[in-house]
């Protein structure tokens, strides 16, 4: 169950909500508006007074409820009208108009505008439009001419709304900590439908946003490329000529006086106000240090496979860095991913951002190979042409992904915890359909039986309790071919897979050939070591000491509780 809160103010604030509840709506989608309940259970019913002209009714209505606020004359609040839709979700049981009634006194009682057994309350009405929802509309003056003590009022409404959930059998939402997004209104979503939008402005200017942060190295270039993608920007600047702020707004998207709708930063995400894009922006500001050139891909991906230690080892800030960075990640991945991919790609994006915000204050500081790494791909992803650079990446992402729901979970962000696990869905898909055309060019260049065999042995020698499961998986001709150009290369083949099989555990793998082929890819493609570096890891590996991997370290073994993830 949704409740919503928005205050109306001006002098005919009252008439026009009135007016909008018992009218034909915006697109005739009120059917039937009446009242379910009221502060007096016998206020004026424009719905239902067959006898009457509705607009009497009606302007009569208006006027016992805006009663208290005209006592007050010039001392009367800025807002007058507090005004909550409040819906059920589809698949909830219909219900009754006591039910409903009993709703909206609820909501009204937690709200602070209309307590229990409080006669000298706030006058209110319930108006019922359909199965699904009703609006409450009630007046911000006290009939005793106070006002009504509503002090965190949203917050209220919604833990009220969780209890009601209960009590209904109703579908149970996860209760919010107010780090979401703003939702599109209502009047939003009929724009968007005339103007022949798939999504709001508001929506659309989220997504262009988000992905001009990943993308840019600095303020200038963020700017140039919202200039690129057709957002207008307007600088909000203070006496000494600084931006203090910026807002947004897509051509096209006007007034009824033709002027541009621009929406501030904050408005469209908490996290998407100016300072707070500075704040990331600087993550990515020039080092002294000269960065080692390399696949991004490669980069990428290894900065990706980090996460699940910073998540389970690092404290609260920096994994909630680390989420903000792989949320920027997820934010580009469409724009480089071929289009039969970008589908379940943006909807990743879309969901994870969710996952990206909560209380904690995120540390940057550690972000800088990833962003680097990506912001690199976006601005040439035909480094890898045969996508296995993308498998690769996914295939960390998952990893990275599952560790994110369980550290959002263990902290009790709900919904942060539900995106997770959303994203991990679409990303499975996307997966699965990144990896299939490569692993199968892989397959089909696989070498010949002998040196299968050979690599097979060593397997066998090194991963007992794993190797009939390689074997007999289907990507095994996949790995043996890159075994087989790592060895090309200069690599010792043994010496590699011995690297490969000690990064995590294959324990629960879903494909451990298929995750070895992965590590093996990457490996093969780093610097081939010298004689004596080669011979001093092969000594390595044969005293290699056989300990239990950290569940922090795994591939789908997350710490207990935590979700697994499947490749």
């Amino acid at each position: 169950m949704i409740p919503k809160i928005i205050l109306g103010k001006g002098p005919e604030a009252t008439r026009r909500t009135i007016g909008y509840l018992f009218g034909k709506g915006r697109a005739n989608e009120h059917i039937d508006p009446h009242l379910v309940a009221s502060w007096n259970d016998f206020a004026p019913h424009p719905g239902r007074s067959p006898h009457r002209n509705p607009k009497e009714v009606e302007a009569q209505l208006v006027a016992q409820l805006d009663q208290p606020v005209k006592m007050l004359g010039d001392k009367a609040p800025k807002h007058t009208v507090w005004h909550c839709p409040v819906r059920a979700a589809p698949e909830d049981p219909i219900l009754t108009d006591a039910q409903w009634a009993d709703i909206a006194r609820r909501i009204v009682a937690a709200a602070g505008i209309a307590p229990d057994g409080d006669t000298e309350a706030c006058r209110w009405v319930a108006v019922r439009h359909a199965d699904d929802h009703i609006h409450i509309a009630a007046t911000l003056v006290r009939q005793d001419g106070r006002r009504p003590q509503r002090d965190y009022d949203q917050r209220a409404v919604q833990r009220e709304a969780r209890q009601i959930e209960v009590d209904y059998g109703l579908r149970r939402l996860k209760p919010g900590d107010g780090t979401a997004a703003k939702r599109p209104t209502s009047k939003e979503h009929f724009k968007a439908k005339r103007l022949g939008q798939v999504a709001t402005s508001r929506e659309i200017l989220r997504l262009r946003v988000r992905r001009a942060v990943a993308a840019a190295a600095d303020e200038t270039e963020f700017f140039a490329l919202l200039e690129a993608t057709g957002v207008s920007v307007r600088l909000k600047r203070g006496p000494s000529g600084d931006a203090l702020g910026c807002n947004f707004a897509l051509p096209g998207d006007t007034n009824d006086k033709g002027e541009p709708v621009f929406y501030s930063g904050s408005a469209l995400a908490p996290d998407l106000s100016l300072p707070q894009i500075r704040r990331r922006l600087a993550t990515t500001s020039p080092e002294p240090v000269t960065v080692r050139p390399g696949n991004p891909w490669h980069q990428a991906t290894a900065a990706t496979e980090r996460i699940p230690h910073h998540l389970t080892h690092g404290d609260d800030p920096k994994g909630q860095g680390q989420l903000v960075a792989l949320g920027a990640a997820l934010d580009l991945l469409p724009v480089t991913a071929p289009s039969a991919l970008k589908a379940e790609l943006e909807q990743a994006a879309a969901v994870f951002e969710r996952a990206t915000r909560s209380r904690i204050a995120a540390d940057l500081d550690s972000t800088r190979a990833l962003r680097r790494s990506v912001q690199a791909i976006w601005k040439d992803p035909t480094q890898h042409g045969d996508g296995a650079g993308l498998a690769m990446l996914l295939d960390v992402a998952l990893t990275a992904v599952a560790y994110a729901m369980h550290w959002h979970r263990t902290r009790q962000h709900a919904q942060q915890e539900a995106a997770a696990e959303q994203a991990l869905l679409h990303l499975q898909v996307a997966y699965a359909q990144a990896a299939k055309p490569v692993l199968a060019g892989l397959a089909s260049r696989a070498p010949s039986p002998q040196t299968k065999h050979r690599y097979a042995h060593h397997l066998q020698q090194a991963v007992p309790e794993h190797a009939e499961r390689i074997l007999n998986d289907p990507a095994w001709d996949s790995l043996t071919t890159v075994l087989a150009e790592a060895e090309a290369a200069g690599h010792n083949a043994a010496t590699v897979l011995d690297q490969a099989l000690g990064q995590r555990t294959l324990d629960d793998a879903h494909s451990p050939a298929r995750a070895l082929t992965w590590r093996i890819r990457r490996l093969g493609e780093r610097h081939v070591p010298g004689p004596w570096a080669q011979a001093a890891m092969a000594q390595s590996a044969v005293q290699r000491p056989s300990v239990p991997v950290h569940p922090a370290t795994a591939i789908t073994r997350p710490p207990q509780g935590s979700p697994t993830r499947r490749r």
